[in-house]
């Protein structure tokens, strides 16, 4: 028996709410609006984007609307996500002989983007995040939340993000299924049990060993102490800006207290003799699934203590303390592989079919790109 359709869609400003009242279950997505209310660069410091709700039946999502900006984080704009950090991505991973033609091969779809005004975008259920979680979500209600936002939005792109078939298997295929073109835009790692894929594992053993010996000290963050707010944000930026792109998604100190005071995140860290953060992981979990947006630590302190892998350990041991499986992101592959995590693609559903067809064609071209070339290169270098 087919589970039956949700009532009509809403759209409507976090600040007042949907005009039917909050579902019972949205309490953190209701928490997570309305802090974004205010506009998103308090908590997001590079990223410029309107940020409303939508309800459909007793489902909250977070849906962001973007004009045309450009080089902010890469979490709202396609331009940013595959132009510029695939760009930057060139200078850290080894695509071998590739490099020039794939960096080549960026510029002009960057080009092509911008032609086609693909950052005139709306995302659903987009938490601005690295790695969006979509909780279970089958796909109930697409159709009509498509037709939404169409009607509202004539000259947008549509889109989801951070959608696999490893978690969202009913839900990608529901979005192929509405005719959504489904363009690769990662490979992530993932853990399915950690019991069995990461607890035996001689390099997460040696991990574990190094922690239980540290003189850094173990804080759960059950509350954080002055002046934590602004350290962890300074961790994740060492790491995640400093090291890797500043097109990820830079987050204030207003975010990080944000999310932990409506424990929307669960943060875990590592403190130092002088009482200061060292290292820190921010947890966030949706059907069944963890996944860390926030992982930082001291970049200046010296490798051999570990921090990065201590860190790891932290929210995969939260992980497997509360029988979850893990989704660890992008990045860091070997890292990852050699504790028992396994590559799987990820995408973005875009949906296109109500523009003029040159904007299209923006679609089609970079699908033919993605799936020919970068799909298979992914694979072949285990990135």
């Amino acid at each position: 028996m087919s589970t039956p359709e949700p009532s009509e869609p809403e759209l409507f400003d976090p600040a007042t709410g949907p005009t039917c009242g909050w579902p019972a279950e949205a309490a953190m997505e209701r928490a997570y609006l309305e802090a974004f209310a205010g506009g998103s660069s308090a908590l997001i410091a590079n990223l410029r984007t309107q940020v409303l709700g939508l309800r459909c039946g007793e489902r909250v999502f977070p849906v962001t609307v973007n004009e045309a900006e450009y080089g902010d984080a890469y979490v709202c704009l396609p331009h940013s996500a595959y132009a510029l950090y695939a760009k930057a991505e060139l200078g850290l991973v080894d695509v071998g002989p590739w490099a020039p033609a794939l960096a080549a091969l960026a510029s002009a779809a960057g080009a092509a983007m911008r032609a086609g005004r693909l950052n005139k975008i709306v995302h659903v259920g987009n938490w601005m995040l690295s790695t969006n979680l979509h909780g279970g979500w089958p796909g109930d209600g697409l159709p009509a939340i498509r037709e939404l936002l169409v009607r509202r939005f004539p000259d947008h792109f549509l889109a989801a993000r951070s959608l696999n078939e490893w978690s969202d298997a009913a839900l990608v295929e529901r979005f192929r299924r509405d005719g959504w073109r489904l363009l690769p835009s990662r490979q992530i790692y993932v853990t399915d049990d950690l019991d069995r894929d990461w607890s035996s594992k001689r390099n997460t053993q040696r991990d574990v060993r190094l922690l239980s010996r540290t003189p850094f000290s173990f804080d759960p963050l059950d509350t954080l102490r002055p002046g934590d707010g602004a350290r962890i944000a300074e961790l994740y930026a060492m790491l995640y800006l400093g090291r890797y792109s500043t097109l990820n998604p830079a987050f204030t100190p207003a975010f990080i207290e944000m999310t932990h005071r409506e424990r929307i995140f669960t943060y875990r860290g590592l403190r130092g003799a002088d009482g200061a953060l060292a290292a820190v992981v921010g947890c966030f979990v949706r059907g069944g699934v963890l996944t860390t947006p926030i992982v930082g630590y001291d970049t200046g302190r010296p490798a051999e203590e570990g921090l990065y892998r201590m860190a790891s350990v932290l929210f995969a041991q939260e992980a497997q303390a509360r029988g979850l499986r893990l989704n660890g992101s992008a990045g860091a592959a070997d890292f990852k592989r050699h504790r028992g995590a396994r590559p799987v693609l990820e995408y973005t559903a875009y949906f296109a079919d109500h523009l003029a067809w040159p904007r299209r064609a923006v679609i089609g071209g970079m699908s033919r790109m993605l799936n020919s070339v970068a799909a298979p290169l992914l694979a072949e270098r285990g990135l």
